[in-house]
């Protein structure tokens, strides 16, 4: 119930992933996936979510993943279906997610918002530097 993947504004997506916790056990943990213009906002479940659990309930403190800082989407598997893929940042630390293979493609729309992101500010520094009041 609680998670279902639907459109929440013009160019926002909501839905689940987990997300690789970069402790000693590296667990599994499931995280609230809203993409927006400016890139990936994640939100934790609150109490058990074990397995196929829906959560819940989900946190209001939100880990934001900019697109300005980060470098690219690494598709690494796909196995007993899911998708396992690799957000790059460029300090160099690796984040690892995973989601269903029939489900929305998480690692593609990141991908497509990153690029999307890239593509834009692109065209307004192109703008800036080409204007001709530029002094």
């Amino acid at each position: 119930e609680g998670e279902e993947e639907e459109e929440v504004e013009e160019g926002e997506r909501d839905g689940v992933v987990e997300k690789r916790s970069s402790g000693l056990l590296q667990r599994w943990k499931k995280k609230r996936c809203v993409l927006t213009e400016d890139g990936l906002h994640l939100l934790s479940c609150r109490g058990n979510s074990a397995g196929d659990a829906p959560c819940a309930a989900w946190s209001s403190k939100t880990k934001v993943l900019p697109f300005e800082r980060m470098v690219t989407v690494d598709c690494v598997e796909y196995k007993r279906g899911l998708v396992y893929f690799t957000v790059v940042m460029a300090t160099g630390k690796e984040i690892d997610f995973r989601c269903p293979q029939d489900g929305m493609p998480w690692n593609a729309e990141i991908a497509l918002g990153l690029v999307r992101f890239k593509n834009l500010q692109a065209v307004q520094t192109d703008l800036y530097w080409n204007f001709p009041g530029r002094i």
